[in-house]
């Protein structure tokens, strides 16, 4: 028998047996290590650990405690709950896609008969259960393209064939498990007895191919790990994440709302939210004060033609928003840049006045698709805080690192530990190959000597120019995309943007399109998870209640308040005829910072008995030293 020469990672070379397999390669090691195998990447191609070696080739072995592994287990599993779903419902139901995604699957399921909800989910965790302890192996087939849509119409399996069709001519893989059959490009698992602990987590609807023009499908949600530790570890965060979603919490807490008779993704702010917006905003406009910004405002529309200039129409416009005014078309604006530029273009500029630094909070509006709306993480209308900096391109790397510090400044303030990556020029963009090797390597360079480790998010960068993004990771350890810093040289061409040099010349500027917090809707729903609603004092809507013990303390309680209120405090009195018990209790479900006790021995005394949300009692005060204890608390922030 012929025999292949195997490259392993580490350099060495082994030899095996033509026909032999990535699995071989593992035993060969050691059965450790052929037991957490569950795919390899053959010369670079990530494939199945049974497929075939017939030539020499460089094998790397793909186990469970990678990201790849990982994934290569979950799309597997996700095959696993659509055979059992089929198992159960039969004909009632048709399969579609089931990708792995970010801490499980899903897979979308198409019916007329049946409509999912979690009271099914036993029954179908159940079934996959049965079909995992089966050991049912997992195999690779390849069918001419013509004979897999005849396989899959005879099934019923409608979508499949649509899938199928869109494909090129030549050959198709499927993946068979028992008398069960996927369309997949794979790799998969060898057996279904590598699966071991799964959970299902939520369904919901999905239209087809992601079109509201397509039938709406059920999707469910799911999660699977290599062990049940891990499983149960993973649950109990998911737990309380939903304890901390912010639409729960901002319901409870009476921050905000939304409304059908309003429209989808459109928040309406109730008093408590509003200020806390309000105290963000106005943190803001001081630190960027403070760094050298100008506040600068611009309009809400735009006409179209300046939209078609900035190359907007043609790259984004079925992200926007258009109107008709004396015949003129206008879009509403999506984003802030262009008034931003109108001012720059508005009189000559010399170097001498570069940097210019223009922040709005400029509040856009841009169309999501009803799918993808999520409270306040996901909306139509929102506020940017918003800037973009025009400066000469010896200016740039300055630039640029003032605003990574100004990130660094602003997360610190909140707590965030924080990612950062480069986006680069996505397939529809402008500018030419010149202006987007310059913009992103001038990012690459500001984190390079700023000495902050990066990764490269390869085609995601915004239409006119490469991004550093920086992700929080919040209480949870999640991930979440706010911040950002856009290098771009595209747009001052477009709109004829100069300046007057040392030299006399004109010149072009660049632009930096930055935002410290992002939308600040999003950053207010992150920052409710992340506190799990208790605000750091300082952005919090209300500081303290005073809390009466009887009727006879109410003028005092009157007295105090205005006193606090007038040094800043934000204050409430909660004078209702309840019990104190009742009143500290609704108090800390509103996650008020302080709770100041009020009896008649406080008020004779000219005291205050304060006690925090957690039920801590603290030293007794005078209204003077609470107000002094609040003020040094907040200090730190500002």
């Amino acid at each position: 028998m012929s025999q292949v020469q195997i490259e392993l990672p580490d350099g060495s070379k082994k030899e095996f047996s033509a026909g032999s397999t990535p699995l071989d390669v593992a035993r060969s090691i050691g059965e450790g290590l052929a037991r957490q195998a569950v795919a390899a990447r053959i010369d670079g191609k990530l494939v199945d650990l049974n497929s075939p070696l017939d030539q020499d080739a460089r094998v790397e072995l793909v186990t469970l405690n990678s990201p790849e592994g990982l994934d290569v287990y979950r799309h597997t599993t996700a095959h696993l709950m659509a055979h059992a779903v089929k198992a159960l419902y039969g004909d009632d139901v048709q399969v579609t896609i089931g990708p792995s995604i970010e801490n499980g699957f899903y897979y979308d399921f198409y019916s007329t008969k049946l409509t999912f909800v979690p009271e099914m989910f036993e029954a179908i965790e159940k079934k996959m259960e049965e079909l995992a302890a089966a050991d049912l192996p997992i195999i690779r087939e390849e069918l001419p393209r013509d004979e897999a849509i005849v396989l899959f119409r005879g099934m019923g399996e409608n979508y499949k064939v649509e899938l199928i069709e869109d494909l090129p001519d030549g050959v198709v893989s499927l993946y068979r498990q028992g008398d069960f059959v996927d369309l997949c490009r794979g790799p998969h698992l060898p057996s279904t007895k590598f699966i071991k602990a799964f959970k299902l987590t939520g369904v919901a609807g999905a239209y087809w191919r992601g079109s509201e023009k397509n039938a709406m499908l059920q999707r469910i949600y799911a999660t699977a790990f290599p062990d049940k530790k891990e499983l149960k570890t993973y649950l109990a965060r998911l737990e309380e994440a939903r304890k901390r979603d912010h639409r729960k919490l901002g319901k409870e807490l009476d921050l905000f709302s939304f409304s059908e008779e309003a429209g989808a993704g459109l928040v309406i702010w109730h008093p408590k939210g509003a200020l806390l917006r309000t105290l963000l905003e106005d943190f803001e406009r001081r630190e960027h004060l403070r760094r050298g910004y100008d506040i600068v405002m611009g309009p809400q529309i735009l006409r179209t033609e300046l939209w078609k200039t900035s190359g907007h129409y043609e790259n984004y416009r079925e992200n926007m928003y258009f109107t008709e005014i004396d015949e003129q078309s206008y879009g509403i604006k999506p984003m802030n840049c262009l008034a931003h530029m109108l001012i720059y273009k508005s009189k000559m500029r010399s170097y001498r006045d570069l940097p210019l630094r223009y922040f709005e909070l400029g509040t856009v509006h841009r169309h999501e698709k009803s799918g993808v709306l999520h409270g306040l993480l996901r909306v139509r209308g929102f506020t940017q805080d918003d800037a973009h900096i025009l400066c000469t391109p010896e200016q740039l790397d300055a630039e640029i690192k003032g605003v990574i510090k100004f990130v660094q400044d602003v997360m610190g303030i909140f707590g965030f530990e924080y990612e950062m990556e480069i986006s680069t020029r996505p397939e529809k963009s402008i500018g030419s190959d010149a202006d987007w090797e310059r913009a992103t390597r001038a990012l690459m360079a500001a984190l390079e000597d700023s000495g902050l480790p990066f990764e490269i998010n390869e085609g995601d960068g915004a239409f006119y120019g490469p991004k550093i993004d920086i992700k929080l990771k919040d209480a949870l350890d999640r991930r979440w995309q706010c911040a950002t810093i856009q290098c771009d040289f595209t747009l001052p061409e477009r709109f004829d943007l100069t300046y007057i040099g040392s030299d006399g010349e004109k010149h072009r500027p660049v632009m930096v399109h930055r935002v410290i917090l992002g939308a600040i809707e999003r950053f207010i729903g992150v920052l409710i998870e992340h506190f799990a609603g208790n605000f750091p004092l300082w952005i919090s809507p209300v500081q303290a209640v005073i809390v009466n013990v009887t009727d006879n303390q109410a003028d005092y309680v009157a007295q105090v308040q205005e006193q606090l209120a007038a040094a800043g405090i934000r204050v409430k009195a909660d004078l209702r005829n309840e019990k104190l018990g009742f009143k500290i209790r609704e108090a800390q479900l509103d996650k008020i910072p302080y709770m100041l006790v009020v009896g008649d021995r406080e008020m004779q005394e000219g005291r205050l008995a304060p006690r925090d949300r957690t039920g801590k009692t603290l030293d007794s005060m005078t209204p003077d030293e609470f107000i002094r204890f609040v003020q040094d608390e907040c200090r730190q922030y500002h």
